[in-house]
């Protein structure tokens, strides 16, 4: 199928964001999120010596403020450590994969000396999808796995 055939030679290039909001294990959480707002992301990467080492993101900031936590901690006791990363090589099929089994919304993508270069959003790949797929998703019945109870016709 020509569907399948694309989504495992098409790199995540295709469907990525540029320029990942990066900050240090050490800046406050209260940063991070005045940075996301100001820069209008929904994650932040931390980032030492340029390599990731963690991700935070828009919901362990509603977590955080669902348990009443202090903002002026650490990213490094807030995020998300050694979050699962794409390589720019990787296939848009192989990003729908992870992003499914992991539940994640977004995954950093990561040059060949494991420096952030951009992410891939759930949102992205949906456009990608539409986009590159137009017949197949258009053509999609309302509830796709839906089955009828009774029969209809006479």
């Amino acid at each position: 199928m020509d569907f399948q055939i694309n989504l495992n030679t098409e790199t995540v290039d295709e469907c990525c964001s540029s320029g990942p909001l990066c900050l240090a294990p050490t800046d406050t959480v209260a940063e991070a999120m005045r940075r996301m707002k100001d820069r209008n992301r929904g994650a932040a990467l931390v980032c030492h010596n340029q390599m990731v080492v963690g991700i935070f993101t828009e919901r362990d900031a509603l977590a955080m403020m669902a348990a009443g936590a202090n903002f002026e901690v650490p990213l490094e006791r807030a995020m998300t450590p050694n979050p699962t990363v794409l390589r720019a090589g990787d296939t848009v099929g192989k990003a729908i994969t992870l992003m499914a089994k992991g539940g994640y919304r977004r995954l950093p993508i990561v040059d060949d000396r494991g420096q952030p270069t951009g992410f891939v959003k759930a949102e992205s790949i949906m456009r990608y999808l539409a986009e590159h797929f137009p017949k197949v998703i258009h053509t999609l019945p309302p509830k796709p796995h839906s089955t009828t109870q009774a029969r209809e016709g006479a």
